[in-house]
């Protein structure tokens, strides 16, 4: 029997995938001290997912799944909270408010576009609000505004297989590859400013294993060599650095994840490329 009151607005669950960067050339720098990329990026069948409440205020929970400690109250992860959390930002840029909980399983300072794919999924949820309203296509919002939140949110709103250039506002679709790859996440959070530093202090060195930000993360985070080395170890192939890091991937069919690393593999995943969402 009905109390004659209307149900409350449903949340919204979202997949927020992560992203992996398998080239990246820095092509030079601008005035404002922001690197030129040229880079090859996909999305990963890794997802946070991203819950959308109603709400007249906005707030974020983030509830890691899994972690570095799981029985750390956040997981071991260093997450940003307040106005420094780019789904509060994405929130302010969309002029919405919600409480978004996000369940996390994209561990932070990996290289793998967490924090990015999480305000992504807000703005993409924003843009369908704003289609089912008739805004016209120019009033959504779009990768080079995405960027002003953080570079790789530009790439993570459009998704599929791209080339990114610019600061990484410039999202040129490419046709979709199937790929698999294992990831080797370490228990070291990276920061991707003191990798870029650590790369003008060098010089500004081309990198091998098409990224050029490898010398520079090997440079300010010593102790991710030999967790390339346990991965070349394990699969016997030549390991590549997720953007700024400090993950490391190689290609492998999937399903080989156990053969190579039957201890589990307790920082290791297996993950796909998906188009786009």
């Amino acid at each position: 029997m009905s109390s004659g009151g209307s149900a409350p607005p449903a949340p919204v669950r979202l997949l927020a995938p992560a992203k992996l960067t398998l080239t990246l050339r820095i092509t030079g720098d601008r005035a404002d001290g922001y690197h030129l990329i040229d880079a090859e990026m996909v999305t990963l069948d890794l997802c946070d997912e991203v819950i959308i409440h109603p709400s007249s205020t906005s707030t974020v929970k983030v509830v890691p799944v899994g972690g570095r400690s799981p029985e750390a109250p956040d997981g071991g992860w260093d997450i940003p909270a307040g106005g420094d959390n780019l789904v509060m930002r994405a929130l302010e840029l969309v002029g919405r408010t919600a409480h978004v909980e996000v369940r996390k399983r994209i561990p932070p300072g990996a290289g793998l576009g967490g924090g990015s794919a999480d305000a992504a999924a807000v703005l993409r949820w924003a843009n369908r609000l704003a289609r089912r309203a008739g805004s016209a296509p120019e009033q959504l919002v779009s990768a080079r505004q995405a960027a002003s939140l953080g570079a790789d949110v530009a790439f993570c709103l459009v998704g599929g297989r791209a080339h990114v250039s610019g600061i990484g506002e410039i999202v040129e679709p490419l046709g979709f590859r199937r790929q698999s790859f294992v990831l080797w996440t370490p228990p070291i959070e990276v920061d991707t400013a003191t990798v870029y530093g650590a790369w003008d202090k060098l010089g500004g060195p081309s990198g091998p294993n098409a990224n050029d930000l490898e010398l520079a993360a090997l440079a300010a985070y010593p102790g991710l060599r030999a967790w390339r080395d346990d991965l070349e170890e394990a699969t016997g192939r030549t390991p590549q650095l997720a953007g700024s890091g400090g993950t490391w991937f190689v290609p492998a069919p999937h399903g080989v994840l156990g053969g190579m690393f039957p201890n589990g593999g307790v920082s290791a995943v297996q993950a796909r490329t998906i188009g786009r969402l």
